[in-house]
C-alpha cells in the first residue's frame, strides 16, 4: 500500500503587469508583482518504486503527457536520474486559463513535494532552473513569496505589498470565456513599450495610478464579458485583470464585504475570496 501525501498549490494574481519590450526570440519582457493567494489546488502524491509517473485524476482537455504535474515529475527524474516514480491526483479549484497560475503552481508544488518525497535535497535555485523549462510562471511559485518580476518573469525580487489593514481581502471573479495567452501577446494592438518603473515606485501607495495591466484593453476588446465584469468590480475599488485574464479582482476592506459582493456577482462568472500570502505553504521544502 502506497502512503498518500497531500500538498497545496496556491493561486496568484498580478497586482500589475507592464509589457516593457520584446526580445529577438519573440518573448516579451515585463514588470509585474506576483501576489500569492490562500486559494489552492490540492495534490495527492504517492511514491512508486517502479519509476513510473501515473496521473490518477482526469483533467478536461489535458492529456496526461501535456499535464504540467506529469511533465514536472519527469523533468525532475531526468535532472536527477531518480529511479522512484509517483502516482499523482489533483483536485482542481483554481480556474483553468484564468491568469491565476493554476497549472504552473501545480507543477511547482509537484517539484517541491517530490524534492522531499524522493529525498533529492535540491536547492531552490536548482528547482527554479528545472521549473523555467515548464513555464514562465513556474519559477515564481518555487521562489515562494510575493515578488517583483522582471525579464520574462524569471528575475524575481521579494517585495512587500503596501497593506492598510490585516482584514484586506481579494474578490476574484472569472467570466466564463477562454482567453488564449499567446493570442493576446500576438495582438497587433498590444503596446510593448511601457517605461520600466522601480520597486520603490510600487511601495508607495501614492503611485498606484502608475500601475495597470497592459493586456487589459486588448482582452476587454476581444472578450466583452471581461470588460463588463471589470466595470462591475470597479464600483467597489481599483479592479484589475490578472495576467492575460480572464480573471479579474478587486481588493476590499474585509472578508465580510467580499462575501456580500460575491453573493451579488454578475451572472456567468465564477468567483472566490482570498487573502494574500507572504509565503508559499511549502516554502520550507527547498533551501
Amino acid at each position: 500500500m502506497h502512503s498518500h501525501h497531500t500538498f497545496l498549490a496556491p493561486a496568484k494574481i498580478n497586482l500589475f503587469l507592464h509589457i516593457t519590450g520584446r526580445r529577438p526570440d519573440g518573448y516579451h519582457t515585463l514588470q509585474s508583482v506576483f501576489q500569492l493567494l490562500d486559494f489552492y489546488d490540492t495534490l495527492h502524491l504517492s511514491v512508486r518504486q517502479d519509476g513510473q509517473i501515473v496521473r490518477q485524476s482526469e483533467l478536461a482537455n489535458v492529456p496526461a503527457e501535456q499535464d504540467l504535474c506529469v511533465r514536472a515529475a519527469r523533468a525532475l527524474q531526468d535532472a536527477t536520474h531518480c529511479k522512484l516514480g509517483v502516482d499523482i491526483s489533483v483536485e482542481k479549484h483554481i480556474p483553468m486559463g484564468g491568469g491565476l497560475g493554476g497549472g504552473s503552481s501545480d507543477a511547482a508544488t509537484t517539484l517541491l513535494a517530490l524534492n522531499q518525497l524522493w529525498s533529492l535535497h535540491l536547492n531552490r535555485q536548482t528547482l527554479m532552473q528545472i521549473g523555467v523549462r515548464l513555464g514562465a510562471d513556474v519559477p515564481f511559485f518555487l521562489f515562494g513569496q510575493t515578488a517583483w518580476a522582471e525579464g520574462i518573469g524569471e528575475e524575481l525580487t521579494p517585495v512587500s505589498v503596501p497593506n492598510t489593514t490585516d482584514e484586506e481581502t481579494y474578490l476574484v471573479l472569472t467570466p466564463q470565456v477562454n482567453v488564449v495567452t499567446a493570442q493576446i501577446f500576438a495582438n497587433s494592438r498590444l503596446t510593448r513599450d511601457t517605461k520600466p518603473l522601480k520597486i520603490a515606485d510600487f511601495s508607495s501607495q501614492a503611485n498606484s495610478k502608475l500601475f495597470r495591466n497592459d493586456l487589459e484593453n486588448v482582452v476587454c476588446e476581444e472578450f466583452p464579458s471581461v470588460a463588463t465584469t471589470l466595470q462591475w468590480l470597479n464600483q467597489f475599488g481599483e479592479a484589475r485583470m490578472s495576467g492575460s485574464g480572464a480573471s479579474v479582482f478587486v481588493k476590499v476592506n474585509s472578508t465580510q464585504v467580499a462575501a456580500e459582493l460575491l453573493a451579488k456577482k454578475p451572472t456567468n462568472t465564477n468567483g472566490f475570496i482570498a487573502k494574500g500570502l507572504n509565503y508559499h505553504p511549502h516554502f520550507k521544502l527547498a533551501d
